[in-house]
């Protein structure tokens, strides 16, 4: 399993949400390009980013900082954040983002997603569903920065882009995101199980590098990092199983 250190951005700035929530944010001292030169130089392959701006307002926001943070090099990005139209997702491949991540628009407009699958490639295109669980226990999508609700299951979300060749999926459990809580380990369990031709990158909870082993037991072939990592919870003899390619 790969560790993907995260860089979430408000305004140009590093920042983190708790469970989404605009109004807890926390910013962090460090310079977008200092974080991606640290994980570089740690031997992460891929960083992922996040446009807070863009998730919330539907747009992208923080094209330039991405754009430069692109023309560093030595290390791929993974980008999402208000990708809701192909253009919005051709403009973030045209700056460098080795992957865009596609979020509410997946949810909401599968048909229009799955052609951009078919247009941009599988490994360029990675569907992030955010989820939150009912009383049952079913994973059911949120949308639009995590504001809105719906009745859609990550289950039934994943199965529709199936025969469109979906490759890669990003879940991010929303009440463990930024919590330090230890991940949904169950959930990455039944997701494997269910859809073991996906590759699973798991986001919310990591504070520890049991959580890492955990999470690759549990058939995640990803795990997205951002707080643990910022504030150096992570012994860093205890990352390097987790930042090469095998």
């Amino acid at each position: 399993m790969l560790l993907i250190p995260s860089i979430d951005l408000r305004g140009g700035h590093c920042v983190r949400l708790l469970r989404g929530d605009f109004a807890a944010e926390t910013r962090y001292a460090h310079e977008p390009h200092e974080l991606l030169q640290h994980y570089r130089a740690l031997g992460a392959p891929w960083l992922h980013i996040v446009d807070l701006d863009g998730a919330r307002e539907g747009r992208l926001a923080n094209r330039t900082t991405i754009a430069a943070l692109a023309s560093e090099g030595g290390i791929a990005l993974q980008v999402g954040g208000g990708v809701r139209t192909r253009g919005a997702a051709a403009e973030l491949l045209r700056l460098g983002a080795g992957r865009v991540v596609v979020g509410s628009a997946a949810a909401e407009s599968p048909d229009v997603v799955a052609a951009w699958l078919a247009e941009f490639g599988a490994e360029r295109i990675a569907l992030a569903f955010d989820v939150r669980l009912d009383a049952q226990g079913t994973p059911l999508i949120r949308i639009r920065g995590w504001r809105q609700g719906t009745t859609l299951s990550l289950w039934r979300a994943v199965d529709t882009f199936r025969a469109a060749g979906l490759r890669h999926v990003l879940c991010t459990d929303v009440e463990r995101d930024g919590a330090l809580l230890g991940p949904n380990i169950a959930l990455y369990r039944e997701a494997a199980a269910r859809f073991p031709d996906i590759e699973w990158q798991a986001s919310g909870g990591v504070s520890s590098i049991a959580d890492l082993h955990a999470l690759a037991d549990a058939g995640a072939t990803a795990a997205i990092s951002g707080r643990a990592l910022l504030e150096e919870r992570l012994p860093l003899e205890g990352l390097q199983p987790f930042l090469r390619v095998a």
